[in-house]
């Protein structure tokens, strides 16, 4: 008579032991990668295309116009420097104990120091501006645009990579604002590019802007250069 074989672990016949269920692991996150770097997830698009400077050889080229900032930063010292000057003026030449040539020479000093204290910083500022280079680029794929006002680095964007391109004011400055489709656009281009952004993004709504009235090419060129390159790839509202 053959005997029926056991159960392992001592079950005895006709009789089911407990049920065996994978482990549960502990709560928490369990990942260390994004989920969109697994199988069966598209992968992460690379980091758009950052440069130093816009390259010069494309096809639409803005630069800013030295002539018309240094005019407007003129301008400005002029109207602060001017009631300053009227006011020290008026003291020195009330003074009774001061001549006519004394008064003339600290009246001169006065409006001197003035200016060069005012100058100084705003020729710096000027300086800084002209060294960037060209301020925005456009071409059949995409556009160039600084990411800082007073420097030098650009990021490139596809046209199909751009939520918005609008126009914006705020004070005399009148700008061309581009917005990304991707908001982590920028992220990665370091703590002083943050800062600008962030302080664009206040102003304008984006940290990516490119100036239209201090640029060496007419407003009126520069967005219908934009709508010519971009064929309707990117929403415009100028």
């Amino acid at each position: 008579m053959t005997t029926p074989p056991q159960p392992a672990h001592g079950t005895p016949a006709g009789q089911h032991g407990p049920a065996q269920h994978p482990p549960v692991p502990p709560p928490g996150p369990q990942y260390t990668r994004p989920p969109q770097q697994y199988a069966g997830y598209p992968p992460l698009p690379p980091p758009p295309p950052v440069a130093k400077r816009i390259p010069e050889d494309q096809p639409f080229v803005v630069r800013p116009s030295i002539r018309k900032r240094g005019m407007f930063f003129g301008a400005f010292a002029l109207i602060l420097v001017v009631p300053l000057s009227c006011l020290f003026g008026i003291g020195i030449l009330g003074s009774d104990d001061t001549d006519a040539g004394e008064a003339l020479f600290g009246l001169v000093a006065v409006v001197g120091c003035l200016l060069l204290l005012l100058g100084l910083p705003l020729g710096i500022q000027l300086w800084l501006i002209a060294s960037g280079g060209p301020v925005l680029a456009a071409g059949p794929a995409g556009l160039w645009i600084r990411t800082r006002p007073t420097r030098g680095q650009a990021i490139w964007l596809p046209w199909e990579g751009i939520a918005q391109i609008s126009r914006r004011r705020w004070s005399l400055e009148k700008m061309l604002v581009v917005k990304a489709r991707d908001p982590r656009t920028g992220q990665n281009l370091g703590a002083f590019t943050s800062l600008d952004s962030g302080l664009l993004k206040a102003f304008y709504g984006s940290g990516f802007v490119a100036t239209l009235n201090f640029a060496d090419k007419p407003e009126a060129e520069i967005v219908a250069a934009v709508a010519h390159f971009s064929a309707g790839r990117t929403p415009i509202s100028l």
